[in-house]
Parts: structure tokens; sequence; C-alpha cells
């Protein structure tokens, strides 16, 4: 892993701004394109801000940010920088390397979701920074999220389909890069196929027996999850608060 550290000298009331800059742009650029941000940090004094991302490689930071400048978003980013100019001071980039692990564990919590429509077609999107192969439409949790509230969110961002979800049909653990995703099945309501600037570049509903599934995914784990998901009904899922008990909302077939 190496990590590359961003501080900017700003004065205090571009503190403000420069974060509303950097929830707006920056941060979905980045992880769009698949950096992992470490943390974001401000001085108490307000006059100076670190950003650290980690990334596996040199040449997996060169890459992400090679397709990050290369995307809408951040041509937009661009514009609203030079509207809001001066935005900070001034800029230091550099590398730094970790001198040993002194976190705990951590996984994160990912959805993604088999959405046919009225035909039986598959929704199936292909992602700016993996577009080796289509994969169904998904992504990260958002922290105090639900788990439907996250994959319906999800689907409509990334194709601006509005979808009906059934359960889920199952649940796959990256032990490589500590990842669980939950897969659900859901049916299409209502909104109308559109690309996620910065995330999709590519959005489509499939009818799976014209094509041999692996011309179009052609990741292993991709293809497994819409097997699993085509071959079975949705599973209970609850969503709820403890220390009173509360039930948010129970879904099953």
């Amino acid at each position: 892993m190496i990590y590359k550290r961003y501080t900017y000298q700003i004065r205090p009331e571009q503190y403000e701004p420069c974060t509303r800059f950097f929830h707006e742009y920056i941060l979905p650029a980045q992880l769009g394109h698949g950096a992992r941000l470490v943390g974001r940090y401000v001085t108490t004094a307000r006059d100076e801000i670190t950003s650290i991302w980690e990334y596996d490689s040199y040449e997996d930071c060169e890459r992400i940010t090679e397709n990050m400048r290369a995307s809408e978003l951040y041509h937009k980013a661009s514009q609203r920088k030079e509207e809001l100019s001066p935005l900070f001071e001034h800029l230091k980039e550099d590398f730094i390397e970790s001198t040993g692990d002194y976190h705990f564990t951590k996984h994160i919590v990912s959805v993604s979701a088999y959405i046919t429509n009225e035909k039986g077609e598959l929704l199936l999107v292909k992602n700016e920074h993996r577009n080796d192969t289509y994969e169904m439409p998904g992504g990260r949790m958002e922290k105090e999220e639900s788990l439907e509230g996250a994959i319906r969110r999800e689907i409509y961002e990334e194709t601006g389909v509005h979808a009906h979800i059934d359960g889920i049909t199952g649940v796959y653990h990256n032990m490589s890069q500590g990842i669980v995703c939950i897969v659900f099945k859901g049916r299409y309501e209502s909104g109308h196929l559109k690309i996620c600037p910065g995330e999709t570049e590519e959005v489509m509903f499939q009818d799976l027996s014209e094509v041999e599934l692996t011309e179009l995914v052609t990741r292993d784990q991709f293809i497994t999850r819409i097997k699993d998901a085509r071959d079975r009904k949705g599973v209970a899922v609850e969503s709820y608060y403890v220390r009173p008990y509360e039930l948010l909302h129970r879904m099953e077939e």
C-alpha cells in the first residue's frame, strides 16, 4: 500500500467552501475511480487541511488519477474551482508510507442488486473505474443508512431506475479487501436509464438468453452473484435499532 497526502494552506474563512467542494467533487471523483480515503483533517486554527488517500501501488495511483481527470465530474470541479478562486492559498502533495498496522479490523459493507424489468431483462452497468466488465448496480453503504435505503439509492444514482426490492439472495465476503457485499433481488418500478458521470459509463437492460453471460461479465465474483440471484428467491431482511428495540423495516417474499 502507498499513501498520498494533500496539504492545503487556507484562510480560516475558506474552510467551509473547501469542505463543500471536497464533498461535492473530490470525494465522489476519487472514490468513484477506486481511491480509498484514510482521513481528512483540519487544524484547530482552520488554516490547514490535510487529506490522506490509500492506493495499492504507485501505478494504481497514476491509473486512478488519470481516469479521474478524464471524467466529466473532474471537469465540472475545475470549472467550479475557478469560480471559487482562490479556494486555497497553497497545495502540497507528497507520498508517505505506513510504519505498521495500528487499526482494529474493519469491514466495508457494500450492496448490489439483481433488478429485472417486465420483459425479464437484467439491469447492468459498466463502471468507469472497472470498465472491463458489466455488473449489477451497487456500491458502499453510507453511515446511518439502512440496507434497503442503500441499495435503492445506489440503483437510482447509477442507472436512473427506481426499483422494488424483494429480499436478499446472497452475502459475499471479499477477504482481500475486507468487503462484505449483500446482493438483493428486485423489480423495475419507474425511471429512465441514464449514466452517472464519474461512476457509470454504460447502463442497459439485457436479455441474458440472447448472449453468453461471460461475454458481458468478465469477473468471476460478479458471474456467481448473478447466477445465485437468478436462481433463488429473496430471503427476509430487517433494519432495526436496539435499546429500545425499534423495527424500521422488514421485507420478505
